[in-house]
């Protein structure tokens, strides 16, 4: 099922425009992950998106490029409590990836994830097809497109537990609309640049 016209439309028009105002920001992010830590500068990984359809998402990796094989040793050390994998202190991290972190840059290139329909400006955040076993109440989070920033994101971010995450993310999905979205928009603004609940 499509995103109502109203939603798809902010995502089409505000993607769209974000990208234009950005492309010189995205061009020094790009640049700067490729020529300071060997591998692409983009990261991709299978997500799982509305009613757990699988797509490819987009970022700027933050990681060294063998992070993903390295991280079944790291297991013992995550420090989420849910589905969720997070470390405080991440060895995998590149320098400059944490910068990108703390101020959410390595997302912008999911704006090209918005363009495609495969997730929204607003909406819960998808996990990796290998995380994204839901069960009881999680299940609700897949009844709406993936979003760039949500709820959770501008209520503390990685500083919650996952069954608040949770719980905040079904409750944008039982009343989003267009006002909702437009209020969730403005919020992110500030969390991003407090680099609140950043990792």
């Amino acid at each position: 099922m499509r995103a109502p016209s109203a939603k798809r439309a902010l995502d089409l028009t505000g993607s769209l425009l974000l990208l234009l105002l950005l492309a010189p920001v995205l061009a020094v992010c790009a640049a700067a992950v490729a020529l300071t830590s060997p591998g692409g500068a983009f990261f991709r990984q299978a997500r799982a998106g509305r009613l757990g359809e699988p797509f490819e998402m987009l970022k700027f990796r933050t990681m060294r490029a063998s992070a993903t094989a390295e991280r079944a040793a790291l297991a013992a050390r995550n420090d989420s409590d849910g589905h969720l994998f997070k470390m405080l202190d991440d060895p995998r991290v590149t320098p400059v990836g944490r910068v990108l972190r703390r101020f959410s840059l390595d997302e912008l290139p999911q704006l090209v994830n918005v363009v495609r329909g495969e997730m929204s400006l607003v909406g819960p955040r998808p996990l990796p097809v290998e995380d994204s076993g839901y069960q009881g109440l999680a299940l609700g989070r897949l009844k709406a497109l993936p979003g760039m920033t949500g709820l959770w994101q501008v209520s503390g971010r990685s500083d919650l537990p996952w069954d608040e995450m949770v719980l905040l993310d079904l409750d944008y999905v039982d009343r989003h609309c267009l006002a909702l979205d437009l209020t969730i928009l403005a919020r992110t603004v500030p969390a991003v640049l407090t680099a609140r609940g950043a990792r």
